[in-house]
């Protein structure tokens, strides 16, 4: 074993590996190639005089050394970025948001002027999105991901989950009966979908014409419009239901497949005003499903 400690960023690379378990989502958090995140983990390894990861065919897994090591490592990391901030000061804090493009203007642009009457001082910075990330980002200190099952591998924990029910403009004409003949919208890659709705009410649906997007933002334009009808969910449609430009011509809905995760950096009880805004977004979502009936008005 080499007594000399090894150069950070094998170590950096390690701690990404090992918080994904995997040398890709490694690789994409330290854009470098797969390649060379797997060179570096090779050459910490040969340095340690130790392995880290066993290589299985799907996935990475650490050996009793790579646990031993990781909390070691990831402690180091918090020392140096503390150290820092003391050396060169806090002259501003800035908080890294990620969420879907939807999510982010419907339900928390919204809200948002409450949390900074709250905290006037952090300097928050949203990325809003069409698609979700396969993993977590190290420019990310939280993500709000709408997601089909919990994320792996990464802190992450339930938000909410919603149901689904038709939504079209005000005044549109619709019955169950007719409904099938309507310009139908929903959102792609989806399994709380028009069929999956339909199925849970005990509907007849047959060769019916759906028009997919890629985000539910283009939905919502054309249903607002009066050209149809969507699938909607509280988070994103309660607003726009109790302001009266949408509204449930059915009573129907379906507890939805997909649910909203709050994701936490690794750091977040390190980064100022990461662990304020986590507890700050539970608080507004346990207060909105309060307030919200599950047909979308308010109680």
């Amino acid at each position: 074993m080499n007594r000399e400690l090894p150069p950070l960023g094998w170590l950096r690379t390690f701690e990404a590996a090992a918080r994904h378990l995997s040398f890709t989502g490694a690789a994409r958090d330290l854009n470098m190639t797969q390649s060379a995140v797997s060179q570096q983990i090779k050459a910490l390894e040969g340095h340690l005089g130790r392995t880290l990861f066993h290589r299985r065919p799907r996935a990475l897994e650490l050996t009793q050394a790579g646990r031993t090591y990781l909390p070691i490592v990831r402690d180091a990391f918090s020392t140096l970025r503390q150290g820092t901030r003391t050396v060169v000061g806090e002259t501003e804090r800035t908080l890294n948001i990620h969420a879907n493009l939807t999510f982010a203007v419907r339900w928390l642009a919204p809200r948002l002027p409450r949390f900074r009457a709250l905290h006037p001082d952090l300097r928050l910075n949203f990325m809003a999105e069409i698609w979700e990330p396969d993993s977590a980002s190290d420019n990310i200190d939280i993500e709000i991901r709408f997601a089909l099952r919990k994320p792996q591998g990464i802190k992450a924990e339930l938000l909410r989950r919603d149901a689904v029910y038709p939504v079209c403009a005000p005044g549109h004409g619709v019955t169950l009966d007719t409904l099938s003949a309507q310009p139908l919208y929903d959102c792609a890659n989806l399994t709380s979908s028009w069929r999956y709705w339909a199925e849970k009410q005990d509907l007849t649906w047959e060769n019916v014409t759906v028009t997919y997007a890629s985000t539910y933002s283009f939905c919502l334009s054309v249903v607002m419009a009066g050209g149809g009808l969507m699938l909607g969910h509280d988070m994103i449609c309660s607003g726009l239901l109790n302001a009266g430009q949408l509204h449930r011509p059915f009573d129907l809905s379906a507890e939805m497949e997909e649910a909203y995760y709050l994701i936490l950096s690794p750091q977040a009880d390190e980064i100022p005003g990461a662990l304020e805004f986590a507890q700050w977004l539970r608080a507004e979502m346990a207060a909105d499903t309060q307030s919200l009936g599950r047909d979308g008005t308010q109680t």
